[in-house]
């Protein structure tokens, strides 16, 4: 299990290669990986949506990450857990969240995987401040449905 958060951009591809070469047992042992890759749109309740600021917790929010990988790993029996969210300033068509598991059957992972992501964005301690285009500011107070 590998859970981080991040303040520089997200390369997934990268982190998903460096992973498995650290964890090359994976490559025979699980049948089944199943990858997220969340980016941040344009747009957001109508308006266009110029950036947004990523906020947290350190200590908690990271707490968090670690709990909810290692729940997902027990309940679902996922070999692996892979999950990388970025914090701070945040634009258009960047990367901001990959969540990515393996696991010996393709039911598990995908169940592991969308458990992870459901969580993140309703439990998980981050808050959104968006910059819209004519430059006003606004906390996103809802999250769009899973």
């Amino acid at each position: 299990m590998d859970a981080r958060i991040i303040t520089e951009p997200l390369d997934p591809w990268r982190e998903i290669q460096e992973f498995l070469s650290a964890h090359e047992k994976l490559r025979g042992q699980c049948g089944a990986m199943v990858v997220f890759v969340g980016t941040m749109r344009a747009q957001n309740e109508g308006e266009a949506v110029r950036s947004m600021r990523l906020e947290h917790y350190p200590e908690m929010t990271q707490a968090h990450l670690e709990k909810i990988a290692r729940q997902a790993q027990d309940q679902f029996g996922l070999s692996a857990v892979l999950l990388r969210h970025r914090v701070g300033e945040i634009l258009p068509g960047e990367e901001i969240v990959l969540v990515a598991v393996w696991a010996e059957h393709r039911k598990a992972a995908y169940e592991g995987n969308r458990f992870l992501m459901e969580d993140l964005k309703s439990t998980a301690p981050f808050w959104k401040e968006e910059t819209l285009a004519g430059g006003e500011r606004r906390w996103v107070e809802e999250n769009t449905p899973g």
